[in-house]
């Protein structure tokens, strides 16, 4: 299987994208929400295969001090082959220079991101208006 990562978001299939996220159950995603907010976001990585988009994830950094990572997530039916950890390899390695990189991980994925090195803030506040992730992420 040969898994390919880029950046390149312009010929992005949103239908693919759609079905990544639905297959892993994130259904609010529209086309029209993954344009915006992948449009929104300055470093992307898309994880293909035979040119279909299988995986991606996307960050917000101002380029020096802080990056955000959001949406790292894979199609349910190409899971536990190592795509995130590329995906997220790749994210890093765009942003290597900031200084800090921020990330909220999914319940129960924490230890695969404490394995790409990144650890628990200590400090950390949110605010979701999404009654469910509050109670979920919240304290």
């Amino acid at each position: 299987m040969d898994i390919k990562i880029h950046s390149d978001f312009s010929h992005a299939n949103l239908n693919e994208m759609r079905e990544v996220y639905s297959s892993v159950g994130w259904t609010k995603h529209t086309t029209k929400i993954i344009k915006q907010v992948f449009e929104a976001s300055n470093v992307i990585a898309l994880a293909t295969i035979n040119g279909r988009i299988i995986g991606f994830g996307r960050a917000i950094s101002d380029g020096v001090f802080n990056a955000a990572i959001y949406d790292v997530v894979v199609h349910r039916d190409f899971q536990k082959q190592g795509i995130a950890k590329k995906i997220m390899e790749f994210l890093l390695d765009q942003l290597s220079h900031v200084s800090c990189v921020h990330l909220i991980s999914t319940t129960g994925n924490e230890e695969f991101y404490r394995k790409l090195g990144l650890k628990r803030v200590k400090t950390g506040m949110a605010r979701y208006l999404n009654p469910e992730l509050s109670d979920e992420y919240l304290e």
